[in-house]
Formats: C-alpha cells, sequence, structure tokens
C-alpha cells in the first residue's frame, strides 16, 4: 500500500495531500516541513495569535 505524501502550502502552511491547497488555492508547496500544529479554537488559542493564524486545522511550523 502507497504511502500517501503530505505537503504544506508556502502561502498559509496548511498541510494537506491534494494537488492544490484547500485554505487558499495556492499550488505552491514543499514536501520539506519543520513540526506541525493542530489548531481546534484559532480564536482562544495563544499559539496561532502568535503564529498570525486565522483558522482552524492542520498546519507546517517552518516551511522551506
Amino acid at each position: 500500500m502507497a504511502k500517501v505524501k503530505t505537503k504544506a502550502c508556502k502561502i498559509c502552511k496548511t498541510i494537506y495531500e491534494s494537488d492544490k491547497c484547500p485554505k487558499c488555492g495556492s499550488k505552491e508547496f514543499t514536501d520539506s516541513f519543520k513540526g506541525k500544529i493542530y489548531v481546534l479554537n484559532h480564536e482562544k488559542s495563544e499559539i496561532a495569535k502568535n503564529i498570525n493564524l486565522n483558522s482552524n486545522g492542520e498546519f507546517a511550523i517552518k516551511t522551506r
């Protein structure tokens, strides 16, 4: 069974598996990223505010 390669959007840092980013629609991505953050409630999350995330989901902490 083939493993699906995850990608991180270079624009909004969303982690996804499809052809384009589901959040911003960009096709600019990287296979190389450091760390993941799962945001469940961006309005109350201090970490989401510190790294300028304004939606819920799975994000890369650092993209290359």
